[in-house]
């Protein structure tokens, strides 16, 4: 029988409606990963959030957090390979965020078993606030609001996110994709069809390489993803089997070999007991 790896996205996907993991997924996913499945997620939130929202959960395999810039240790509580942007290449993306005049949160690690420390120089907007707020008070992440990211950490610099109208943030994208030396990911806000989300990473991460690497150290033969957004499609191309929720894009379902329940009826987790029954 194939040792088959689950890797599932959170938002829109194992979350439910109410951006949680319901109590019925929570004991599905429990119950199997005690039996010896190999769970886990794969999303652009970082460990923060990660091990609150799995706080219920069991799960034995390391999570792709970040958009694969990093595995996070649930166990530990360290980073495994973090992936750094160069000096460089850190100044280059905020210079041209700073043209579009958009300010991003920028995540920098100072070492594998550090806090995450976050740094947001300008004053927010509402969306912006209400992201700060959900995530003020988590441990393992530091907010510094209204300070720029000190020089000295560019080196540490594993991320800058930005949320903001369409029009603006698939503009800098395009710049950024055209500049070639970095991982550039842009897509629509599920929560808000007016605005967009856009994260910028080192060169080569994204949840596809992540994913393979995973597999690889896993010893697994075959890997089923989960996903709804368009940020899950590099790890549908490398999937031996790519399922998207009811609830996802028009695009991901077109991508998936299979769809399945929405994320409101734990349908990720439904479909993982199904299939390792076979």
């Amino acid at each position: 029988m194939a040792k088959t790896l689950y890797i599932s996205d959170l938002d829109g996907t194992l979350l439910d409606n109410n951006s949680l993991v319901s109590q019925e997924s929570a004991r599905i996913i429990s119950d199997l990963s005690r039996r010896g499945a190999l769970i886990t997620v794969a999303t652009a939130r970082t460990p923060a959030t990660v091990s609150k929202l799995l706080e219920a959960t069991v799960t034995t395999v390391p999570a792709i957090v970040l958009t694969g810039a990093a595995l996070w240790d649930r166990n530990t509580q360290h980073y495994i390979s973090p992936i750094y942007m160069t000096r460089s290449l850190a100044a280059g993306v905020l210079q041209e965020l700073a043209d579009e005049q958009i300010d991003p949160f920028v995540y920098t690690l100072s070492s594998p078993s550090a806090l995450l420390e976050v740094y947001h120089g300008l004053e927010m907007n509402r969306k912006e606030r209400d992201f700060y707020e959900q995530r003020k008070n988590l441990p393992l992440k530091r907010f510094y609001i209204g300070m720029n990211v000190p020089d000295a950490c560019l080196d540490k610099m594993m991320l800058a996110f930005a949320t903001g109208p369409t029009d603006n943030i698939m503009r800098v994208a395009d710049k950024l994709k055209k500049r070639g030396d970095c991982s550039v990911s842009a897509y629509p806000d599920i929560f808000d069809p007016k605005a967009s989300l856009i994260e910028i990473f080192a060169p080569g991460v994204s949840k596809a390489g992540a994913v393979m690497r995973l597999k690889k150290e896993c010893g697994a033969d075959r890997l089923v993803v989960f996903g709804d957004n368009l940020n899950d499609l590099p790890m549908f191309e490398v999937a031996d089997l790519a399922v998207a929720v009811g609830n996802a894009l028009p695009e991901v379902k077109t991508r998936a070999g299979e769809v399945i329940g929405p994320n409101s009826a734990d349908a990720v987790a439904r479909f993982i007991e199904k299939d390792c029954c076979l």
